[in-house]
């Protein structure tokens, strides 16, 4: 395990939020892989994130297996959760018809490390 931040724990251990349009991935458009940034496991491809204007990082579709969605204490949202570590990712949102997924991964920067694609493969 990675060790974090106090702000980096807020959100990913204390499940809290980043403030929107804040994160350092929100406008990233650079090919590459995000992964947890607590633990490093693989979360999303850069070519499954999108602009959703929600002030969050959004992805139509994980890596398999990737998370693990519950019930948010909320009660209403599908939390997401690194399926490696448990680290609070963000939240699922279905049928928003954004994409044709339909499907929004609203991730926080925070919570994941983006690592670019390598240039030579």
């Amino acid at each position: 395990m990675n060790k974090l931040t106090p702000q980096e724990k807020a959100v990913i251990i204390e499940k809290g939020t980043e403030p929107a349009f804040s994160g350092e991935y929100v406008d990233n458009k650079l090919p590459g892989t995000y992964v947890c940034r607590q633990c490093g496991a693989v979360l999303y491809e850069s070519e499954n994130k999108f602009d959703s204007d929600c002030g969050w990082p959004s992805f139509d579709d994980e890596v398999s297996g990737a998370t693990v969605k519950s019930m948010d204490t909320d009660g209403v949202r599908t939390e997401i959760t690194c399926a490696n570590c448990g680290g609070h990712l963000g939240h699922l949102f279905l049928g928003e018809r954004l994409t044709p997924k339909n499907a929004r991964y609203c991730v926080n920067s925070i919570s994941m490390k983006f690592i670019p694609k390598d240039n030579n493969d």
